[in-house]
């Protein structure tokens, strides 16, 4: 599929009564989408785009890890890769991943749910996941405003696992017949929108439908530091909650991995 089948025209439309001036591009090879809009932000390109590639050659995920898309057998994108670039001014960034992961699985399926703190997991695999870059930007009092740039990556047909840590999921699985432009057009109108929700009122709103959907509730889980507990859910700010030998923790670092335990563990008081 070439960047010409893409619906730039349509999702421009879609998306400027709810961000003026956003611009949406598509090209057919880049380093990463995200790379690309942080390096137009630090260059001073402040303006709100929507960038989607069908091949990403330094593609990333959260702690570094490498993002690996694919083709189908006809050549079409097999997974679909953009990010969105815009300026937010919330009064608190906590939750900010969550709140996108969370509009992306309302977006696409009811069974999705959502592995903290951005992950999205159908049966256990990993449909997709999110990257939050930001860089400062003046211009705002107070100085909490931030260009932000969101990067999606979501399987639409199903990988290869060599080398994964969660085996793949593929959304064609769960929609049948679903296409990376097809998949463009139904997120990325409510992501805006719920954006724009969330530097209004925060995550705490989202917290209720976040945990309907959380992936690990009343799991047993180790985090990246061994410490290991029962998770329950995310609080109002987004944070986990982890119930471990030595109390209720409460994990805030996106840098902390926490993975699913795999043997039993006793309960706690």
């Amino acid at each position: 599929m070439s960047p010409t089948a893409w619906p730039c025209d349509d999702l421009q439309r879609a998306l400027e009564p709810l961000l003026a001036g956003c611009r949406v591009e598509a090209v057919a090879d880049i380093d990463s989408t995200n790379a690309e809009l942080m390096r137009r932000a630090r260059a001073g390109r402040t303006d709100p785009v929507l960038l989607v590639a069908e091949h990403q050659s330094g593609g990333r995920g959260r702690l570094g890890r490498i993002w690996k898309d694919s083709r189908d057998v006809s050549g079409a994108p097999g997974s679909l890769m953009f990010s969105l670039g815009l300026a937010l001014a919330p009064a608190d960034w906590s939750g900010l991943s969550l709140a996108v992961g969370l509009s992306l699985a309302q977006s696409l399926h009811p069974d999705i749910r959502l592995k903290w703190p951005n992950d999205l997991w159908w049966r256990d695999r990993k449909l997709a996941g999110v990257l939050v870059e930001t860089l400062n930007w003046g211009g705002h009092a107070g100085g909490t405003q931030r260009y932000v740039v969101i990067g999606v990556g979501i399987n639409i047909k199903c990988p290869t696992a060599e080398g994964l840590h969660t085996a793949p999921a593929a959304l064609t699985e769960l929609l049948p017949g679903i296409t990376a432009a097809k998949t463009l057009q139904r997120v990325a109108a409510p992501l805006v929108a719920a954006l724009q929700q969330f530097e209004q009122r925060g995550f705490a709103p989202l917290q209720r439908a976040f945990n309907a959907r959380d992936a690990l509730a009343q799991v047993n889980v180790i985090l990246s530091d061994g410490t290991q507990g029962l998770a329950q859910g995310v609080d109002t700010d987004g944070a986990l909650l982890v119930a471990t030998s030595s109390g209720l923790q409460r994990i805030t670092s996106a840098e902390v991995s926490v993975r699913k335990l795999q043997a039993p563990m006793a309960p706690h008081a």
